[in-house]
């Protein structure tokens, strides 16, 4: 008679295998999302490349406790304490804000009537870009990256408690859960 016997799996290989599975889609997806980001930002920077405006403000903290400025249409807000970093940068009617605490830093940009905000405490990094009257609004605590993309009337959130992404060229992505989201 044939007998006819099973391979025998260790379960610990076969639970590394679906580990390792399972953070390489997460890190593709992470990776996709910020090549589509990347993507839409380089498109719109080029496309909007001739178009004349009010001059760009940049708001840095430190050295300045609190950095605000107004350049005709263009406003921006950077606030740091502590050991954070708070960049900000806005032109053509944009309005962007950054708020660091601690050893963090936010980064934001705002473009033709977006309005960025950026909030970052412990160790987190918070980067929030809206362009085309879009809303970015990102905010990272502990050691956490987040990032917001917002471009023409759209809105995107990325925080402790998710992403969210509403109306079209939105990306949204948490780096220490790994969510995502993305509209166009």
């Amino acid at each position: 008679m044939l007998a006819v016997s099973t391979p025998v799996t260790s379960t610990a290989s076969a639970s590394r295998t679906r580990i390792s599975t399972l953070f390489g889609r997460r890190l593709a997806r992470v990776g996709a999302a910020m090549a589509v980001g990347l993507g839409v930002a380089a498109g719109i920077s080029v496309a909007g490349a001739g178009v004349a405006g009010a001059a760009p403000v940049n708001c840095v903290s430190p050295p300045s406790a609190n950095d605000v400025q107004v350049s005709d249409t263009a406003s921006c807000g950077a606030k740091a304490t502590e050991a954070g970093v708070a960049h900000a940068m806005a032109a053509d009617s944009g309005t962007a804000v950054s708020v660091a605490n601690g050893h963090s830093g936010a980064t934001t940009y705002a473009n033709g009537f977006g309005t960025s905000l950026g909030a970052s405490t412990g160790s987190g990094q918070a980067y929030a870009v809206s362009l085309g009257g879009g809303i970015a609004r990102s905010g990272a605590a502990d050691g956490t990256t987040t990032v917001a993309i917002a471009g023409w009337g759209s809105g995107a959130t990325s925080d402790a408690n998710g992403v969210d992404c509403v109306g079209a060229l939105s990306l949204a992505f948490n780096l220490n859960t790994g969510q995502v989201c993305a509209m166009r």
